[in-house]
């Protein structure tokens, strides 16, 4: 008899954000637009608030949908997304899940032996989570607490 496993991620339900890492902000946002028809954009800098002080970001946001595309340019320094940037190039870097409790998701998950590659908060509104999930999924999943 075969027994069956729970997934680890059973318990999200749906993919909440797209993250894709580009070179160029304007040139992607100008592509997006015309291919999607979807506009205004909403674009930041970090760190504005962001307990990542080793980089600085250019951000992308739109929604698709129930989906949020979140495109990301490292302006300097380094992150996983400029590392994502020289060993693979542009492209699908990350799938976002909102959770309600990201500490406690990542206790589960870390029993699960799933590490965290990156953490931060970005402006006392939300807290998120990097997974070291690439050689398992092919892909690295972020996890996301809104804190409003």
């Amino acid at each position: 008899m075969l027994v069956e496993e729970t997934p680890v991620f059973s318990k999200f339900s749906q993919i909440d954000q797209i993250g894709i890492v580009v070179k160029n902000m304007e040139k992607n946002l100008k592509f997006y637009k015309k291919l999607f028809g979807i506009e205004p954009f909403l674009t930041l800098e970090s760190p504005t608030g962001s307990t990542i002080d080793s980089a600085k970001l250019k951000i992308g946001l739109f929604q698709l949908g129930d989906v949020q595309l979140e495109l990301i340019q490292v302006l300097e320094g380094e992150t996983i997304h400029s590392e994502f940037l020289e060993n693979k190039g542009e492209g699908l870097h990350h799938l976002g899940f909102i959770v309600e409790d990201i500490e406690e998701e990542l206790v589960r998950l870390e029993k699960e032996g799933i590490k965290i590659l990156e953490r931060g908060i970005i402006q006392e509104m939300v807290k998120f989570a990097y997974l070291d999930t690439e050689k398992t999924l092919g892909i690295i999943v972020e996890l996301i607490q809104l804190t409003l």
